[in-house]
Order: structure tokens, then C-alpha cells, then sequence
């Protein structure tokens, strides 16, 4: 009983912050509650339910907002994904929503939010380049991450969560330039190469260099 008035109040804060606008009273404070087992550590982990977390939307608003990208503040979500495994994070810039893996709970909150404004990076970066492509982890990546506070940022993380490698079973290539493309799923939409793109098109897809399937194996 006890445990389910902590949650209660945790929610009722985050929806009180929220609906005023008042980003700095609970910013990056994440809905939580006590686990009776300790980790191989000794620390007592963070747990968290899969879905939106309203507490980081909120100050995932905040940042953008700070960043200038005002225009999708108040469009991201932030989610939890059991689904992630190896990845720490991972941000959608067409649903605005940045999901996060879990097992975070595990390193505690500076890792927790470090993880949030790699992920807002990525919306960053795009916001600002437009209907530009731009590589994911370019120069544009790392300017946004410097206005977000993590300018030592990586573009992997080095935590020991499981990994899993899979053989490359397609061969695409570049009608133009020749170079080939390995990859493990067919490519559910036209996919061009960037290095064209961005020598003949000022970096915009351009269909003379959308990659063709050569080979169903390696």
C-alpha cells in the first residue's frame, strides 16, 4: 500500500509540473520506485515502467527549447523500450520520439539523462538541417550535442549491455559511384548514396543514385 501511494504522488507531481510549465521543479526526476533486490553492485536499481515518461518529456521540452528548437518541444516524447537491447537509446525524428533501453535504470540518473540528450542530438541536428539528410553522427550531431551540454559525447556508448551481430545477407550499390552498401533487411523505401547526394544534390535524395540490389548474399 505504501509503494502504491509513492507511485501515485510521483504522478500527480509530474502532472501538476507539467501542466504549469514548471520544467526545473522535476526535471529529469523519473518515475521510480525502491527495489527490494540490490544489483551486482550493492546499489539499489531504478525502476521503470515501459511507456512515455512524462517527468523526461518534459525536461526533453526544456532542452529543446533552450537549444532553439522551440517548434518540436513541445512534440517529443520520451519512452521507455524493453524492446532495446544492445542500444542505449534510440530517437525518431519523424514521431518525435526518443526511446530509451531500460536497463538504464542500472547507472543511475547522470547516465539516464546523458543517454536523453545524446537521443535529443539527433532531433536537434535534423530540426536544424531541414529536409537536408545529414549522417547521424556528423558534425551536425556533435554541434547539438555541445548546445546540449555533452560536447565529450560518443557516438557509442560503453555500457556492458548484451550485443548481438548479424550477418550482412544483401549487397545494394550505387549505380554512380559503384560503392556497395552490405545490409542485413531489404530497404523498405528508396534509399540513395549520400556521398552523391551531397557532390551533384546539395545533399537531397536524388533518384540517379538510389541504390540497387546486386546481390541477395555475400
Amino acid at each position: 500500500m505504501r509503494l502504491l501511494k509513492q507511485l501515485e504522488l510521483a504522478f500527480e507531481k509530474s502532472t501538476i509540473a507539467a501542466s504549469r510549465g514548471a520544467a526545473s521543479i522535476i526535471a529529469g526526476r523519473a518515475l521510480r520506485l525502491p527495489n527490494l533486490e540490490k544489483t551486482a553492485t550493492g546499489a539499489v536499481a531504478l525502476q521503470f515502467q515501459p511507456g512515455r515518461d512524462c517527468a523526461l518529456e518534459v525536461q526533453a521540452g526544456h532542452l529543446l527549447h533552450t537549444a532553439g528548437a522551440g517548434r518540436i518541444a513541445s512534440e517529443v516524447r520520451v519512452e521507455w523500450n524493453p524492446r532495446l537491447k544492445s542500444a542505449a537509446g534510440r530517437a525518431d525524428y519523424r514521431a518525435k520520439l526518443v526511446s530509451l533501453n531500460p536497463r538504464l535504470a542500472q547507472h543511475g540518473e547522470v547516465e539516464i539523462g546523458r543517454t536523453l540528450r545524446h537521443e535529443l542530438a539527433h532531433l536537434l541536428a535534423q530540426f536544424r538541417a531541414g529536409r537536408r539528410r545529414i549522417l547521424p553522427h556528423g558534425a551536425e550531431w556533435r554541434e547539438a550535442c555541445r548546445d546540449l551540454g555533452i560536447a565529450d559525447e560518443t557516438r557509442c556508448h560503453a555500457l556492458p549491455f548484451p550485443t548481438k551481430s548479424y550477418a550482412a545477407r544483401l549487397m545494394y550499390r550505387c549505380p554512380h559511384c559503384r560503392q556497395d552498401f552490405p545490409r542485413v533487411r531489404r530497404a523498405r523505401r528508396a534509399v540513395a548514396c549520400l556521398a552523391c547526394c551531397r557532390a551533384y544534390n546539395r545533399g537531397e535524395f536524388d533518384a540517379r543514385f538510389k541504390l540497387r540490389l546486386c546481390s541477395g548474399g555475400l
